[in-house]
């Protein structure tokens, strides 16, 4: 999920950082600036080949914080090497963060740290496969697209082809115990903001309109008790406008004809879905991914109970849950052992 606007920032990927894995660090440039990264090669063997993780939403300091280390582990226990880089203006890499990087811009991104690593002879990089959560969902159907010889994809809580903060507003809403009709009322407040915005209305529009929405404390606490600037209202609004909007559902989309993209992807595609996912509504991407990838390519799909967006163990998947109830940061098992065994299988 893409951050939609400078009142709805999403950061989806949770800092998973209890058991260490050592890596090499590795930098590529892009656009100018210095992408700092981290190789982790299999023990005591040669690489299959390599797996790229591509992030969600947000900032990152995912190499300091060794995000995703088991993710990373079970990947290197199936023989591949694997290598993760931080965001421009994140960490150790050069630049300043943009919230608003279109995805297409980031699967250009993550090009160039194909090209680099295979420029540097990295093991493993003659055979690359990507993984990537969330947002990536857009990415990598676009890499796959543009840089012909991808491997394979892992596709973790991937998206539709609309943005969905709709959901996750309305979800999480109720997880905190709104009544139905006033969530309708703040996801039609956050609907037509966006309406407003993308048509070119003006900052005093968007106020009208999201009275209710903007006092509420679920969104209060989502955006650290900013409600925005004027000037921050329009420079999002530059941004947005360029955007697709279907005007059936009233959503923005990040990908026009985001289903032909997923019909050019012409390798093995792993999809791995939370049923308790309360960011993305994961059984809308299952049956996109059913209709087009179940067609065109070779497709698996698994889902997991009692697990979130992000694939720890959970009990309502509400945004806050882990933190407020302090459960433990514990990815679902099944999903580590199910990448791993999927990639056995690839042999």
């Amino acid at each position: 999920m893409k951050k939609l606007s400078w009142l709805f920032l999403l950061f989806l990927s949770y800092v998973s950082a209890f058991t260490q894995i050592s890596g090499e660090a590795f930098e590529f440039n892009f656009e100018g600036y210095k992408m700092h990264g981290v190789l982790n090669q299999p023990e005591n063997k040669s690489p299959k080949g390599m797996v790229l993780i591509v992030h969600g939403s947000g900032q990152t300091n995912a190499v300091a914080q060794n995000w995703y280390n088991k993710v990373r582990a079970k990947i290197n226990e199936s023989g591949y090497a694997t290598y993760m880089w931080d965001k421009r203006g994140c960490g150790k890499s050069e630049g300043s963060f943009d919230y608003n990087q279109s995805v297409q811009n980031s699967a250009q991104e993550v090009i160039a740290a194909i090209k680099a690593l295979k420029a540097a002879k990295i093991p493993g990089s003659e055979s690359i496969g990507l993984w990537g959560i969330s947002r990536a969902g857009w990415i990598n159907p676009l890499v796959i697209n543009a840089y012909k010889g991808i491997k394979f994809w892992i596709s973790v809580s991937g998206v539709d082809d609309k943005e969905n903060f709709g959901y996750l507003l309305n979800q999480n809403l109720r997880i905190n115990g709104h009544p139905q009709d006033h969530i309708d009322l703040l996801v039609e407040e956050w609907t037509r903001g966006n309406e407003i915005a993308f048509h070119g209305g003006s900052y005093e529009s968007y106020l009208e309109a999201t009275t209710n929405l903007r006092k509420n404390p679920f969104l209060l606490r989502f955006n650290n008790n900013n409600e925005g600037s004027e000037a921050g209202y329009y420079q999002w609004q530059e941004q947005f406008m360029t955007q697709g909007w279907d005007s059936v559902t009233r959503l923005p989309m990040y990908i026009e004809d985001f289903e032909k993209a997923l019909l050019g992807v012409d390798c093995p595609v792993l999809a791995l879905f939370g049923e308790k996912d309360m960011n993305v509504d994961w059984r809308k991407t299952k049956a996109l991914y059913e209709r087009t990838l179940g067609t065109s390519t070779d497709l698996s799909i698994q889902s997991f109970p009692n697990t979130n967006h992000n694939l720890f163990l959970c009990k309502t998947g509400g945004f806050y849950e882990i933190q407020d109830e302090n459960l433990g940061w514990n990815r679902s098992q099944e999903f580590l052992d199910a990448m791993g065994e999927w990639l056995d299988k690839l042999d």
